[in-house]
């Protein structure tokens, strides 16, 4: 049965600093860049907030989490029961499975692991990893991605995670692309489905194509300047979901001027009879 979802990256100017992670090839070491932004409201109170509004579930971005020490991982899903709110997937936005360079390959492998432990000990039921930076069109890039994420998945799911993937990044920007990595790396990876990262249009037709593989699909609408949704072409994307056996969650995604929970409601108005 399909619900109403919501990313941390929606509200991304509320919850506060932002946590960028990335590859310093100079020093063959990761970098993490702290973004300030004011904490209107934190990660343990958003589940609570989440359900007042209506939303079942949330995904977070990994560059939200302000602590990876057990103590606060153990809070953030205890926020998450008492709301009786799923943790549907954490968002890693860093990293390279198509990687060809050795030491970034290796530093990359241990900070996914990282991720999908502290993905266990908080309670997220998902994982996403991005399948990488390579072009579309590099058959060796899709099978180095494919084995990886193969990998992942295993580790993952001796620890009660699930490993998806989503159409971000270069590697899986078409739909034949995203087709051809899941075929090879098989049932144990899924898939999240993002509106906005497909372009021109076939990008309806790549979301059918995705939509029936995915845990969860990102209804990002097109804004204009004052943020408001471009609304025939959102539901254009969503017509496209109904095409199929999808049957999982929308999760709202916002990231125009004004206050951003308003900016949800709007789009929230246009997804809510699909559900």
């Amino acid at each position: 049965m399909s619900y109403l979802s919501v990313s941390t990256w929606s509200l991304h100017r509320l919850l506060g600093p932002l946590r960028w992670t990335s590859w310093d090839a100079e020093a063959g070491e990761h970098r993490t860049n702290e973004e300030p932004q004011p904490e209107v409201l934190s990660l343990l109170e958003l589940p609570r907030e989440a359900a007042r509004r209506g939303y079942a579930a949330v995904e977070i971005c990994h560059f939200h989490f302000p602590s990876k020490g057990s103590a606060y991982l153990k809070s953030l899903r205890q926020a998450f029961a008492d709301a009786a709110v799923s943790f549907d997937t954490l968002l890693l936005d860093y990293g390279d499975p198509s990687t060809t360079d050795e030491a970034r390959q290796a530093a990359d492998g241990r900070l996914f692991r990282e991720w999908i432990d502290i993905a266990s000990q908080c309670g997220a039921k998902r994982i996403r990893i991005v399948a990488g930076e390579a072009q579309p069109s590099d058959e060796q890039a899709i099978r180095k991605s494919a084995q990886t994420l193969r990998e992942l998945a295993e580790y993952a799911s001796d620890r009660g995670v699930r490993v998806v993937t989503e159409n971000f990044k270069a590697l899986t920007s078409t739909g034949e692309s995203c087709a051809k990595l899941l075929n090879q790396a098989g049932d144990a990876v899924g898939m999240i489905t993002d509106f906005g990262n497909y372009k021109g249009e076939a990008k309806y037709d790549e979301i059918a194509m995705t939509a029936p593989r995915s845990s969860s699909v990102h209804a990002k609408p097109v804004y204009d300047e004052n943020g408001e949704p471009d609304e025939a072409e959102l539901i254009r994307c969503l017509e496209a979901v109904r095409g199929t056996s999808y049957d999982g969650a929308f999760v709202l995604i916002y990231d125009g001027p004004g206050d951003m929970w308003d900016g949800l409601e709007r789009t929230k108005r246009i997804v809510a009879p699909f559900v």
